[in-house]
């Protein structure tokens, strides 16, 4: 696919864990604190009902962690009103020293509107719902007479991660941060990779929406499967089930798949950074440690 427009300098790369799984303070700090050690730069908690509840979670890690920033990876914006997620905000950057990245999306899963007694509503109303949220805590953090007032000013870094058209406009008006899954959920709410040229051309439409920002916002992705060793194309075919129509090449190719030696992933990261500009990488918890031998490779 060619590429219409000139891209930016290529910043450092950048790379986080999606904490997925809680437990005692004493295991979820030591777990946070390995994180640290193995070299990632943001320890991140996402936003399903069942896993654990994010800012509480934010603080605790930054508490036992002295240099990894803590985000959310993605707060469901329809769990939250604009107000009281201003306070929470505000509260965590705080208590965090100002190491807060705030990750916001639409959700997918409507099975946990539903447990929470919350709409879920069409796909629109859902993203003029997270267009609300964005332009009010925006408002919110920047005014000055806000209690409580973040740490950095005049708000948290912002991420926000999305396909559509019209989430992509969003983001490239008010983010900081664009993320990209290459993924689209089915009507039940499971995710299913979109082939690497269709991911290439979310990107192009992301960076023509983009195109008249002062300052390039970082393109972060999230890797789906680190596999270390091994078949390498039996190691993609784990993922054919949530990729319906992909090919083994086209799995070997896509980003969310990385496969081989320490050596052989760090050269899919950077050929990855090449081709889409991707340069700040968020893997699974149960990633954490194959994924720390590419930090390592990368760094080296």
């Amino acid at each position: 696919m060619s590429r219409p427009l000139s891209r930016p300098a290529s910043r450092p790369f950048r790379f986080a864990v999606n904490m997925l799984n809680g437990g005692t303070a004493a295991e979820w700090r030591e777990k946070c604190r390995r994180a640290e050690a193995l070299g990632y730069d943001v320890i991140l908690v996402p936003d399903h009902l069942g896993m654990p509840a994010p800012f509480p979670s934010l603080v605790a890690a930054a508490e036992a962690t002295e240099r990894p920033r803590v985000g959310t990876f993605v707060l469901n914006a329809g769990f939250w009103n604009p107000a009281l997620l201003a306070r929470e905000v505000a509260s965590t950057d705080q208590l965090t020293g100002g190491r807060l990245e705030l990750g916001l999306g639409t959700g997918y899963v409507q099975a946990e509107h539903d447990s929470a007694g919350l709409p879920f509503g069409s796909p629109r109303e859902r993203v003029d719902h997270l267009e609300r949220t964005v332009t009010e805590l925006t408002r919110l953090l920047a005014d000055p007479e806000h209690r409580p007032a973040t740490d950095q000013t005049p708000r948290p870094p912002l991420l926000l991660g999305g396909n559509g058209n019209r989430v992509l406009r969003l983001t490239a008006r008010h983010a900081d941060i664009a993320a990209f899954t290459g993924a689209a959920a089915d009507a039940t709410g499971a995710l299913r990779l979109i082939g690497p040229d269709a991911l290439e051309e979310r990107v192009a439409a992301y960076r023509g929406f983009a195109a008249d920002r002062t300052a390039p916002a970082e393109l972060n992705y999230l890797i789906q499967l680190v596999a270390v060793g091994g078949d390498r194309r039996a190691k993609a075919r784990e993922l054919s089930p949530h990729a319906p129509g992909l090919t083994e090449d086209e799995l070997l190719a896509h980003p969310a798949v990385l496969t081989g030696t320490a050596r052989d992933m760090a050269e899919q990261v950077r050929g990855h950074r090449e081709r889409y500009g991707f340069t700040y990488y968020t893997v699974l918890e149960h990633n954490m440690d194959a994924f720390a031998q590419v930090i390592a490779e990368l760094r080296g």
